[in-house]
């Protein structure tokens, strides 16, 4: 007798196929049979073990968050009901150019510094791997939903080239190369690039175009978070764009938005562009998630001169009183690269998180807010974080534009992802909330989707764009990372008041046949492992 049978549910395949009324069969982890409601009338009805009445739910793959940021979470927080509880079954890590491997000792300090404010130090991590596959190795020890891995430009350049803004010798080049070979045939899906966070960013676009041919050459794809979202966006897709062409490397655009003033309303110059790519025969994706601020660091907005050398190097120079006040006027008057050229409205700078609890007083207030409370200037209270702070604090942009948000998320290249930083006191809700807000805000709400364009965006875009051959839609023979939810009360709880209560409306998940939500609470399933690279 089959594991499980999951009766009279509303399927919602994936495909973008109207939905149809069926029993789903699985056994030992995969759809066995599929019987829908007119095969099944006048015969027997398939049984199992266990029985599921899923009348009044939708069936649907489980989603695939195609921007995580969950390196260490996924080690630290067996639960990861901020993801589970979701319905997300499979997360895109190694995202914006940093994450964890490859490394050496030197590198990991490095790395584990620059992006504490997004996944913490990891001071209850035991660092036990350095190449990609001892990641994705260490992963398979068991977690709460699957993960794969892109290769991090930025890492990969720390760890030849270092943290300085020079070109690399051709030695060096080739040594990358290698490092990024060497990744993804341990299994990474591709690259990922952060052109505004060092030293990704100092990487020019010959050097970009010759990694991006290895993986190319791989069959992975190349995920640039790209040089403005800002001042020069439209420029910086352009460029990727056209740096993707000239490698002949499918491209995938992280987190895919027009934000700041200057980009109101023009998301349709974007997809303008992206339509002239695609039908000239590129092969690119994108991602978004359904809010309009975004989320980051505070000292990711620090022009690029200034990160020059890492975060040691960036101290020194924030403590200098000369070198600062040149800071100050590069991100409040010039217009900073790490701001996207355009001058910081301390206004729209939320303070999200903070490392040291002695700071914790100005968590969800703007960098403005904070400094009237003192009665300073805004520069000297980010001057105060961003030094007290050791770069740690996370920080939320409201500089979004929701008909940006719409126009992009209806797009045929479009997948989701939350980019949801887990770190901080008042995180961004997107971390916990993208999915079932899409479902039940942009769905149901608005209709800007219908709900089965949406659960394809959510579930076999992402699917192919990653060569996954069993998973992303409900088929006899794939995996069963399924997903049951109510449609008519599928939403969000996370609130940026109260960002980390979780989702309504999504009583079961289930990672490879095993529910990871049951009855809407978190068991203590791990049956999540890495997803590596589909070779050729």
């Amino acid at each position: 007798m089959e594991d499980l049978v999951i009766r009279d549910a509303d399927v919602v395949d994936g495909s973008g196929a109207d939905a149809y009324r069926a029993d789903v069969v699985i056994d030992a982890g995969r759809i066995v049979s599929i019987v829908k409601e007119a095969a099944a009338a006048g015969c027997q009805r398939p049984r199992a073990m266990r029985e599921i009445d899923a009348e009044g739910l939708v069936l649907s793959p489980g989603f695939i968050d195609m921007h995580a940021h969950s390196d260490l979470a996924l080690l630290r927080d067996p639960d990861h009901s901020a993801k589970a509880a979701q319905g997300v079954t499979l997360e895109v890590l190694g995202q914006d150019g940093l994450s964890y491997a490859p490394v050496d000792d030197r590198t990991l300090e490095g790395v584990r510094r620059a992006i504490t404010g997004w996944n913490g130090y990891g001071e209850d991590i035991d660092f036990d791997w350095r190449s990609v596959g001892e990641y994705l190795d260490r992963l398979d020890r068991g977690i709460a939903v699957n993960a794969a891995y892109l290769i991090p430009q930025g890492t990969v350049r720390a760890l030849v080239v270092g943290w300085e803004d020079r070109e690399p010798t051709p030695d060096e080049l080739d040594r990358m190369r290698r490092l990024v070979a060497e990744g993804l045939e341990q299994g990474a899906v591709g690259l990922s690039s952060g052109l505004t966070y060092t030293p990704g960013m100092y990487a020019q676009d010959a050097e970009l175009t010759e990694l991006c041919r290895v993986v190319a050459s791989y069959g992975g794809y190349y995920c640039p978070h790209h040089r403005s979202y800002g001042a020069g966006a439209l420029e910086a897709y352009a460029e990727m764009v056209d740096l993707a062409r000239e490698a002949g490397c499918p491209l995938h655009l992280a987190h895919a938005t027009m934000n700041f003033g200057v980009n109101e309303g023009r998301a349709p110059e974007l997809l303008a562009l992206l339509d002239r790519a695609l039908d000239a025969g590129a092969d690119i994706t994108l991602d978004t998630y359904p809010y309009t601020p975004g989320c980051t660091t505070l000292a990711a907005l620090l022009p690029s001169w200034a990160s020059e050398g890492g975060p040691r190097e960036i101290l020194a120079r924030l403590t200098a009183p000369a070198t600062a006040e040149r800071i100050r006027y590069d991100l409040e008057v010039t217009g900073s690269d790490g701001c996207h050229g355009v001058p910081v409205e301390w206004e729209t700078v939320e303070i999200s998180g903070v490392t040291d609890p002695g700071l914790a007083n100005v968590v969800g207030r703007t960098v403005r807010q904070a400094a009237e409370l003192r009665g300073e200037t805004p520069w000297a209270t980010a001057h105060r974080l961003l030094v007290g702070d050791r770069l740690g604090t996370t920080i939320l942009q409201h500089v979004g534009h929701e008909e940006n948000v719409r126009a992009i998320m209806r797009h045929r290249a479009h997948t989701g992802g939350s980019d949801g930083i887990l770190r901080g006191s008042k995180p961004h809700p997107r971390a916990y909330g993208t999915f079932p807000r899409y479902l039940g805000h942009y769905v149901r709400e608005l209709g800007v989707l219908t709900l089965e364009e949406c659960v394809a965006h959510l579930t076999s875009r992402p699917a192919a764009r990653l060569r996954l051959p069993d998973r992303g839609l409900v088929r006899e023979g794939y995996r069963a990372d399924l997903v049951l939810f109510d449609p008519e009360t599928v939403a969000p709880g996370a609130t940026f008041a109260e960002p980390r209560r979780l989702p309504a409306g999504i009583p079961y998940v289930l990672v490879d046949g095993r529910f990871v939500i049951e009855d809407g609470r978190r068991t203590d399933v791990l049956a999540g492992r890495s997803v590596r690279r589909t070779p050729r």
